[in-house]
């Protein structure tokens, strides 16, 4: 099913992004994280892939086990930074082998320890283009609820807008701590004509120093609630994973209320912070699919 149709049956929808092999995950592990977090029966599952496309040729080989063995609906990214459209095209070309409908189109990271060659895309909008003439896929994109750092915040709802009108069929968030972030940005889109459903990108806390890293480099910020958090239990791995839960259970409950088109968990591939968030939203899930049967 594609995604876009999913949102007309299902809101919200709840969904996981496994991230690809690396030095601390091998491919067969990935794939027991898929299994396991496959039980949790979320809407659809994403993965991911390194600066530069550098695992994207484990992208499909993932996405195809999320749907085909799993049975669960996948969300395959594919990014164009460096990207020539025959390398592209032949990418598409096994995501219908392979029976995806559904793509994250992104542009992507410029790798920090190697060279790209130039390519054919420069902007995501470009590649969403070239999607929509070669395939029949359900589009998703990427936004920043505090703004993406290369951009002004007026360019950044321009491209956005951008984005939607070239084919994107719904937007998934990049992590945030502060819900009104969210809300304020949905109320810009608003204004704008992008009425596309918007997804919250929420990452549990496990690691503080990892936080620290991730939310520099994207532009997020930390805010003073969290940042207590992060100071008081940063250097007690245990007390800082059930610190970091809460706070995610927090955020995702209050989005639950709000009216939103869904959740997305970044899960780094750790099954358990995933487990305990799905087993304190149950109840929540079991009575939005009481009222979807009606």
């Amino acid at each position: 099913m594609k995604i876009a149709e999913l949102f007309t049956k299902k809101q919200p929808t709840i969904s996981f992004e496994v991230f690809p092999p690396n030095k601390m995950y091998t491919l067969e592990k990935v794939y027991e994280v898929i299994d396991e977090l496959s039980l949790l029966k979320p809407d659809f599952m994403s993965v991911t892939y390194g600066a530069g496309g550098s695992t994207r040729g484990n992208s499909v080989d993932i996405a195809s086990k999320i749907k085909n063995i799993n049975k669960i609906e996948a969300l395959a990214h594919l990014t164009c930074i460096g990207a020539k459209k025959e390398e592209i095209s032949s990418i598409l070309t096994d995501l219908k082998r392979n029976n995806i409908d559904n793509i994250m189109a992104l542009r992507g990271d410029r790798p920090l320890d190697r060279e790209l060659e130039n390519g054919d895309f420069s902007y995501a909008n470009e590649l969403i283009k070239f999607i929509k003439e070669n395939g029949d896929f359900s589009i998703g994109g990427a936004f920043y609820p505090e703004g993406h750092q290369e951009t002004n915040d007026l360019l950044d709802l321009f491209n956005l807008k951008n984005k939607v009108e070239s084919g994107t069929d719904f937007l998934i968030s990049q992590i945030f701590f502060e819900n009104e972030k969210f809300y304020d940005f949905r109320e810009k889109l608003k204004k704008i004509g992008v009425k596309v459903p918007l997804v919250a990108g929420i990452m549990p806390i496990t690691n503080g120093k990892q936080i620290r890293r991730i939310t520099s480099m994207c532009g997020c910020s930390i805010p003073t609630k969290l940042r207590k958090i992060l100071d008081r239990y940063e250097d007690n791995p245990q007390a800082m994973k059930e610190a970091g839960i809460a706070y995610a259970m927090e955020q995702i409950i209050e989005l639950l209320s709000e009216d939103i088109a869904g959740i997305h968990i970044y899960t780094m591939n750790r099954v358990e912070s995933s487990k305990k968030i799905m087993e304190n939203i149950g109840n929540i899930l079991r009575k939005r699919d009481e009222k979807n049967e009606y």
